[in-house]
């Protein structure tokens, strides 16, 4: 192969291969995010019901820390007993933010 053939093979291959490798990374944090938000509203809601000795924004920021997240916004339902969640991160792409929301299931 000749030297200006390999030149634009390499050239394509990283041209084409930065976005591939930006897109797999941003899709492998918005699944963090999720499981991120997810288990931190999971876990605010058990704290709100009396399963945990915690205030509830409080262990939520705590869980989405602990998976290298941020805690972009938790409130408090007292009339339902819900909680809902908003955890970001930022990528090569952007911030992904995603929320969750956990409750009662209605035991009284």
């Amino acid at each position: 192969m000749s030297a200006p053939l390999l030149v634009a093979c390499a050239a394509t291959s990283l041209l084409l291969g930065i976005p591939v490798l930006g897109a797999a990374t941003a899709l492998e944090t918005r699944h963090r995010v999720a499981a991120a938000a997810d288990a931190a509203a999971l876990a605010a809601a058990d704290a709100l019901h009396g399963w945990i000795d915690a205030d509830p924004c409080a262990l939520a920021a705590e869980v989405t820390a602990a998976t290298e997240v941020s805690l972009s916004g938790c409130s408090i339902e007292p009339e339902s007993g819900a909680v809902t969640v908003r955890a970001a991160a930022a990528t090569m792409l952007g911030v992904v933010e995603i929320s969750a929301r956990a409750g009662s299931p209605g035991i009284e």
